[in-house]
């Protein structure tokens, strides 16, 4: 039998992803009550930091381990999150977040990825896509992540890239923190999107030395030939103006 082939719209976890995974199920292992306590979950911050919870079932309305976490991690000052994961109990593993977790993520966190079961291991997927119709707070004003994968880091900070290419990955103007992927020693930097424009890709291709579609395909495998895609220009914040 061959194996399956994965959701394209999820991508394989990262080391740090994997991280969070991981913290979540040895934190579920740990559950035997059977009753109150069933879900944990683990979530990592913009500073590398790792913060656990467990659920509180109660049949007045218990919060789920997903919204306890995001209370820790306020709690011990995280800035925004960036990887969610939650486990079931006796061995259930990964659970996808319910739809209440997945409205409150988007409003206090749109830009965290959340780790999903899946045939073959674990999968994760920027939020957005598990909500692709989603009502948005007015009221919301949440921090806002940048991310990029870690062969760009040096050429960010020291102002050399300053546009980013994203496909249906919403991105808004204004200030935003800088996430590389699996950097070792995260750092919290701040920056601001000052200009998001549509471009379509093969006229984007053309005009941009190296092979730009095989790039973005290493992040998103789905992407047509044909694609609109956005164009995101930013500035580094200075040393001195980064904020945690």
């Amino acid at each position: 039998m061959e194996p399956p082939v994965p959701d394209p719209s999820t991508m394989a976890p990262l080391d740090s992803e994997r991280r969070v995974i991981e913290a979540a199920e040895a934190l579920a292992a740990t559950l035997d009550d059977g009753v109150v306590h069933t879900v944990a979950a683990a979530a990592l911050d913009v500073s590398g930091r790792i913060h656990a919870g467990v659920n509180v079932y109660h049949f007045t309305g218990g919060p789920c381990a997903e919204l306890v976490v995001l209370g820790v991690a306020a709690a011990a000052g995280a800035g925004p999150l960036t990887t969610i994961a939650a486990s079931g109990d006796g061995g259930r593993s990964l659970l996808a977040p319910c739809g209440r977790c997945r409205q409150v993520l988007l409003d206090l966190h749109p830009d965290i990825v959340v780790a999903l079961p899946a045939e073959g291991g674990p999968r994760v997927a920027p939020l957005h896509a598990l909500l692709p119709h989603a009502y948005r707070q007015p009221e919301a004003d949440p921090p806002r992540l940048l991310r990029f994968h870690s062969r760009y880091r040096d050429a960010v900070l020291a102002g050399r890239k300053t546009t980013t290419v994203r496909w249906r990955d919403p991105v808004a103007v204004g200030p935003v923190h800088l996430v590389f992927e699996d950097e070792a020693k995260p750092q919290p930097r701040t920056g601001v999107v000052t200009r998001v424009r549509r471009a379509s890709l093969p006229e984007l291709a053309r005009q941009t030395p190296g092979d730009l579609v095989a790039d973005l395909r290493r992040h998103y495998p789905a992407l047509p030939d044909d694609a609109d895609v956005d164009v995101v220009h930013f500035a580094v914040d200075p040393p001195d103006g980064i904020q945690a």
